[in-house]
C-alpha cells in the first residue's frame, strides 16, 4: 500500500475532516508506523457510535500501518462527574470498555489514564506547561468537549483541568495522529496551536462523523448535538440490546422517504454495515420490485434518494443485518452491574 492509498484509507468515511491532508501525507511519507490515539470517557453502556463506528475507524488506521491506542480516560471521567465520580465504578467500567475494544480492535493497544500517568513521570510537568499557555477564555471555549457550556460561570475548578490534561495525554502517548469524533475538534485544534510554541510537533487531527440519534432532526436535547445519547435509551442502539430491540429501534427511527441528510438509518448502513465489510440484502415482495442486494453504500443512497427504495424496506434490511453484526460482540461482553445509562451531553 503506497502513501496515498494509506492516506485515503485514513480519510475514508465516516472521516469528516483531516487537519490537514498535507500534514497526513507528509507524516505517512516519513513514518511507516505513525502513532495514533483516540480517547474516550468510560461512562455508561457502549453504543454503535462509541464502539463500532469509532472502532472500525481505528481499524482503518491500523490497516494503514499506524500503531493504534485506545485511551480510556478514567481520570477525565471522574473530573466530569460521570458515574457519580466514583473511582471504583469508573474502574469497573474501564474493564468493560477494555474488553469491548479488544474485541472490535484487536490490533490496538488499550490503556487507561491511570496506567499512562503512572508510567509517565513528566506528564504533570507537561500538563502545567500546556495550561500556562492557555488563557481562561480559551479554556472555557473548549469545555464543549466535555458536553459543558462555554458560558457556564459556575463550573467547578476541577473541570478546567480537563482540556490541558487531554492535550497532555496526546503528548504523553507520543501521538502523531489525534483521532476522535467531531465533538473533540476544539481540543485538537488547541494542541495544534500550543505544541509548536513548546517545540513539539503538532499532531495531525482526524475527526469522524458522529452517528446521529434515531429520533431525527429537530428533536432537541441530545439529538440536537448530532449524536446518539446514552441518557436516552430510545435514541440509540446499545451493544447490549437484544436482536428484537435492535430491529424495533431501527423500525421506529426517523427515516423520511428520499431524505439523505442526517438520516440515522442510512448513517448506520454507511458507518457500520458497509464500513465493516459486506453488503446489504433487502427483502421485499415482487410487486414492490422484489429482493435487491447492495454491494456499495453509494448505490443504496442513490436508490433511497430517488425513492426507488421504501423507508420500511430499508429499515427492515438494516435492522436484520445490524442484529447480526452486534450479536457476536454483545454475547462476549459483560457490563458491570449498575453501569446504567449515564448521560453524555
Amino acid at each position: 500500500m503506497d502513501v496515498m492509498e494509506r492516506a485515503d484509507l485514513v480519510s475514508r468515511p465516516p472521516t469528516e475532516e483531516v487537519v490537514t491532508r498535507d500534514d497526513l501525507v507528509g507524516l505517512l511519507e516519513t513514518s511507516r508506523a505513525p502513532r495514533h490515539y483516540i480517547g474516550l470517557e468510560v461512562s455508561g453502556f457502549l453504543h454503535l457510535g462509541s464502539l463500532l463506528v469509532a472502532g472500525y475507524k481505528v481499524n482503518d488506521f491500523a490497516e494503514a500501518g499506524a500503531e493504534c491506542t485506545v485511551f480510556l480516560a478514567d481520570w477525565h471521567t471522574v473530573i466530569n462527574d460521570k458515574l457519580g465520580g466514583d473511582r471504583g465504578a469508573v474502574g469497573e467500567a474501564s474493564g468493560y470498555y477494555r474488553d469491548a475494544f479488544r474485541l472490535v480492535c484487536p490490533r490496538a493497544r488499550v490503556v487507561t489514564g491511570s496506567e499512562l500517568y503512572a508510567e509517565s513521570p513528566g506528564y504533570w510537568e507537561d500538563m502545567v506547561a500546556i495550561a500556562g499557555r492557555m488563557s481562561l477564555a480559551r479554556t472555557m471555549r473548549t469545555l464543549t468537549i466535555m458536553g459543558r457550556s462555554e458560558d457556564d460561570r459556575k463550573i467547578a475548578l476541577s473541570k478546567l483541568l480537563y482540556p490541558p490534561m487531554q492535550a497532555a495525554d496526546i503528548r504523553a502517548l507520543g501521538a502523531d495522529i489525534a483521532h476522535a469524533g467531531m465533538d473533540q475538534r476544539k481540543i485538537h485544534m488547541l494542541a495544534r496551536e500550543v505544541f509548536p510554541r513548546m517545540g513539539w510537533r503538532a499532531p495531525v487531527a482526524v475527526h469522524h462523523r458522529l452517528l446521529p440519534g434515531l429520533s431525527g432532526p429537530g428533536g432537541g436535547g441530545p439529538r440536537a448535538l448530532g449524536k446518539m445519547s446514552k441518557s436516552d435509551p430510545g435514541s440509540g442502539i446499545f451493544m447490549h440490546d437484544s436482536d428484537g430491540e435492535i430491529r424495533r429501534k431501527v423500525s421506529g427511527a426517523w427515516c423520511e422517504a428520499g431524505a439523505v441528510r442526517d438520516n440515522p438509518v442510512l448513517e448506520i448502513a454507511r458507518a457500520v454495515i458497509f464500513h465493516g465489510g459486506g453488503g446489504l440484502d433487502v427483502e421485499r415482495p415482487g410487486r414492490f420490485g422484489g429482493d435487491v442486494s447492495y454491494g456499495s453504500y453509494g448505490q443504496l443512497e442513490e436508490d433511497f434518494a430517488q425513492k426507488r427504495l421504501h423507508p420500511g424496506d430499508l429499515k427492515g434490511a438494516v435492522g436484520r443485518r445490524l442484529a447480526e453484526i452486534v450479536a457476536p460482540v454483545r454475547d462476549r461482553l459483560r457490563p458491570p452491574p449498575g453501569l446504567g445509562a449515564d448521560p453524555v451531553l
